[in-house]
């Protein structure tokens, strides 16, 4: 177990939440399960097949001390959560069958136990798709702020010192506000574990060397998101955003100096602001695959409760990693 997730977990165990796993038949769901128990990081309730969960644990000599094991199809809960799920969705045209069939789907189940306070946060994707993750949320637990684009973030450890990225999921081609929008959720999510932000906002470009479509929306954004910074909610935090910048320009102090020596940001920039999805998914991959760097995530930003997607790829303790953050979202 690396350092820092060993830190994840140790933050999380001093205000255990409920954290829901909706992938039960994943033997690396339970594998994380029952370290995350172990730790006393979180309370878990897995969703699937009870017997066949209690026979894996059982089989590895594990206890269950601090895991829950339902199952949505013969839940108690069933029919008030779909008649909850028909409640908010009905405007939509949503038939009272459509969401008892929507209910019984796992994620659904899932997001609805938040929603009705039987659960306080989420983590799946092990086998399901982003958009799978990501649209009960969107329909269920809903953005925090109307006005405000939901989008993800991930940790990316490296060298033992934690960044974040955004948006490596969700937004695939973000317009200046959307981005501006991204940097200042970004902010916040590094507060929550302790990064005091200086957010870069990256292009190809560094204070106008380059020139185009693409910088111009970089630049723009960041002269969207200072000016965000000046209203009540964000003017006390200690968040400093600059840009447009390269990545080296962003990372590395001596190609600051040349680049942006007025910048408080270059050179030691810890949150990653990417100007569309394939450049920031790209780059955590490679950099996850390649230089074997930690990675957790994307966690969605801007919901009313966290709700994590994980990678198809995702290892074990990746799991272990997303639930231990989900916890800690969860505590905020």
């Amino acid at each position: 177990m690396t350092k820092f997730l060993d830190s994840l977990l140790e933050r999380a165990s001093k205000e255990p939440k409920t954290i829901v796993l909706p992938e039960g038949e994943d033997e690396r769901i339970l594998q994380a399960a029952h370290a995350v128990a172990a730790r006393k990081a979180a309370k878990l309730i897995i969703l699937g097949n009870p017997e066949e969960i209690k026979a894996y644990f059982a089989q590895n000599n594990w206890d269950m001390e601090g895991i829950e094991l339902i199952q949505p199809e013969t839940s108690e809960k069933l029919e008030s959560y779909a008649n909850l799920l028909y409640e908010l969705r009905k405007a939509k045209g949503m038939t009272p069958n459509d969401a008892r069939k929507l209910a019984l789907n796992y994620n659904y189940f899932g997001t609805l136990m938040i929603k009705s306070g039987d659960a306080d946060g989420m983590v799946s994707g092990a086998n399901h798709s982003t958009a799978d993750t990501v649209r009960p949320a969107l329909q269920i637990i809903k953005s925090a702020h109307k006005e405000r684009s939901v989008s993800s973030a991930l940790i990316l450890v490296a060298n033992d010192k934690p960044y974040i990225f955004s948006d490596c999921a969700i937004i695939i081609n973000p317009s200046e506000q959307e981005l501006a929008d991204m940097a200042l959720a970004s902010s916040e999510t590094a507060l929550k574990f302790g990064i005091e932000p200086k957010v870069a906002m990256l292009s190809y470009s560094t204070r106008g060397s380059g020139s185009g479509g693409m910088v111009d929306k970089v630049r723009n954004a960041t002269k969207l998101a200072q000016e965000m910074l000046q209203s009540e909610e964000y003017k006390n935090l200690p968040i400093i955003i600059d840009g447009e910048m390269q990545a080296d320009a962003a990372l590395d102090s001596v190609v600051a100096r040349k680049k942006a020596p007025d910048s408080q940001v270059a050179g030691q920039a810890n949150v990653l602001i990417f100007p569309c999805l394939e450049v920031g998914n790209i780059s955590y991959k490679l950099l996850q695959r390649l230089c074997g760097c930690e990675a957790y995530g994307p966690m969605l930003q801007g919901l009313n409760a966290p709700v994590n997607d994980l990678s198809r790829g995702a290892l074990t303790e990746d799991i272990v990693g997303m639930i231990a953050i989900t916890a800690i979202q969860a505590a905020k």
